[in-house]
C-alpha cells in the first residue's frame, strides 16, 4: 500500500481541488448545505442503490469548533450511507461493507485526534464502485501501519486496519500548506 501516492492508481486521476469546481466535461454541480455539512451531486440524479449512486456524490463535514469528533464523523458517514443506498443493507456482504466504511472513518479521525492536532474536515465521495474517505488535518506526521503488527498488543492497530480493509490509501500534501489529507478507498458492496 502506498502512503505517499498523490492520488489513487488507475484511470481516475487526481481529485479536483474543491467540491465547488466543475469536473472535467463541464458537468453541472449542485450543492445542498446541511448544517455544518455540505453535499454535492455530480453527473447524475441523486438516486442510489446497493451498488452505489447514479453519479459521483460528495459530502463534507467541517470539524471546526466541534467536540466528540469521532462519533460525529461516524454519524455523518452513516447518514451518507443511508442516502446513497448502502444502508439499510439487504445482505450480510452489504452490511459488512457499510460497517467497514464506518470503521475506517473512525480510525482515520481517531488518528488525526491522536497524532495530528485533530481533524479539520471529513470528505466522503462515492461513485458506483468506490467510496473515498478523506480526513484533513494540520499535522506533519506520516501515518503508517506499525511493523511488525502485534495483534495482542493494545493500541497501534488503526492504520493496519485501514490497510487491511481498503482497496488503497495514501496521503496528499499540498506544497506550502501545513497539514495533509489522509485518504482511503473501499469497494462498493456487491
Amino acid at each position: 500500500m502506498s502512503t505517499t501516492r498523490p492520488y489513487s492508481p488507475g484511470d481516475r486521476g487526481p481529485e479536483p481541488s474543491g467540491a465547488s469546481e466543475a469536473p472535467e466535461g463541464d458537468v453541472p454541480v449542485t450543492e445542498e448545505p446541511v448544517g455544518r455539512a455540505e453535499e454535492t451531486v455530480v453527473a447524475g440524479v441523486d438516486t442510489a442503490g446497493p451498488s452505489g449512486p447514479a453519479g459521483r456524490q460528495v459530502r463534507r463535514l467541517s470539524f471546526d469548533g466541534e467536540s466528540g469528533v469521532v462519533p460525529l464523523a461516524r454519524d455523518f458517514t452513516r447518514q451518507a450511507l443511508y442516502a446513497w443506498g448502502w444502508l439499510p443493507a439487504a445482505t450480510a456482504d452489504q452490511r459488512a461493507a457499510a460497517e467497514d466504511v464506518l470503521l475506517v472513518v473512525s480510525e482515520l479521525v481517531t488518528n488525526a485526534c491522536l497524532h495530528a492536532e485533530g481533524p479539520d474536515e471529513l470528505r466522503i465521495s462515492c461513485d458506483r464502485k468506490v467510496i473515498r474517505l478523506e480526513v484533513s488535518d494540520r499535522g506533519t506526521g506520516q501515518p503508517s501501519p506499525r511493523t511488525p503488527h502485534r495483534a495482542g498488543r493494545p493500541g497501534g492497530h488503526g492504520m493496519f486496519i485501514v490497510q487491511r480493509l481498503c482497496l488503497d490509501w495514501g496521503v496528499v500534501r499540498t506544497p506550502g500548506v501545513a497539514g495533509k489529507r489522509v485518504w482511503a478507498e473501499l469497494g462498493a458492496p456487491a
